[in-house]
């Protein structure tokens, strides 16, 4: 495959769809590259309460009135993993398997952040008793004993949304305190179903049959044993960058660096959403960034 695009959007979350629809309404000639489907990370939401329009929206149902908008405009999508952006002097090169790649004048690199995993052996159980995904994964356990990794916003959520279909829920936080916003904190603890193990750490995933039926846990200086269906890891995001090390674009912690523009070190390539590092990684400031790098990218190139 060979085509020539004004500008290709990597990443199809609000970040990616908010600067294709900008770039569309320009009259750009454009596509919107995804490896997995419209929404990102928002599909595994199961509610999302602080986005302006909606007082109270599942992840899965905001990304699908993102996907309508995307397909009203007819904007070109390619579902497709890019393994490499080569950027040459005329064009950007955008490679995925099997030698096939496309060309852009300008690329938005929209590709937001990949749930972080424990340093232990839950590898080997994932999608045998260890989840990321309560959304994906929170029925195959109703009327189970679960257990949560994690102490922010992310855990106090999906703990909430457990505790609807699960026998009980233990949030296992290796911290004094919760983290999360206090509204969330205040839910939590009203749940009877919903216990807190502080100052805990995962020490062993115990299977039976290769698949998970404990923990081992360290809680201060003793070690026990937390017997658990499933355990559910929300202990934050890294940026999914690592396909573009060779661009030099990237600090230390694998964000990408933009000015105030959303404009990178390398002309015509614009990064936005929650793979540039910020203060919040929301929705409203994934969608503000994905406008702004579309509004960057048309000024630009008027001014070539």
């Amino acid at each position: 495959m060979e085509n020539i695009y004004d500008v290709a959007v990597i990443g199809a979350g609000p970040a990616g769809i908010t600067a294709a629809i900008y770039l569309k309404r320009a009259e750009l000639n454009c596509c919107i590259i995804e490896k997995e489907m419209p929404g990102g990370q928002i599909n595994k939401s199961s509610v999302v309460e602080n986005y302006p329009g909606f007082t109270e929206i599942s992840g899965p149902d905001l990304a699908e009135k993102f996907y309508e908008q995307i397909n009203n405009l007819d904007i070109k999508q390619i579902y497709k993993e890019v393994l490499e952006i080569e950027n040459q002097k005329e064009y950007k090169i955008i490679k995925f398997k099997n030698n096939e790649f496309i060309k852009a004048k300008n690329i938005i690199l929209a590709v937001g952040r990949s749930p972080k995993k424990l340093n232990n052996n839950s590898d080997r159980l994932q999608g045998k008793g260890i989840s990321f995904c309560s959304l994906c994964d929170g029925n195959l356990y109703k009327n189970e004993d679960v257990s949560i990794v994690g102490a922010g916003n992310s855990a106090l959520e999906e703990s909430l949304y457990l505790a609807d279909i699960c026998k009980t829920v233990t949030i296992i936080n290796r911290s004094s305190s919760l983290k999360g916003d206090k509204i969330l904190i205040s839910r939590a603890n009203k749940r009877s179903n919903i216990k807190v193990i502080n100052n805990a750490q995962i020490k062993e995933f115990i299977d039976k049959d290769g698949i998970l039926d404990s923990i081992n846990i360290k809680v201060n200086d003793d070690i026990k044993n937390l017997k658990t269906k499933a355990c559910f890891i929300f202990i934050g995001y890294e940026p999914a960058t690592k396909f573009l090390k060779n661009l030099e674009i990237l600090d230390e912690k694998g964000y990408i660096r933009v000015d105030e523009q959303k404009r990178t070190s390398i002309k015509g390539i614009y990064a936005a959403g929650d793979v540039v590092k910020k203060d919040a990684f929301q929705i409203v400031t994934a969608t503000s960034d994905g406008a702004l790098a579309a509004v960057s990218c048309i000024k630009d190139m008027k001014e070539v």
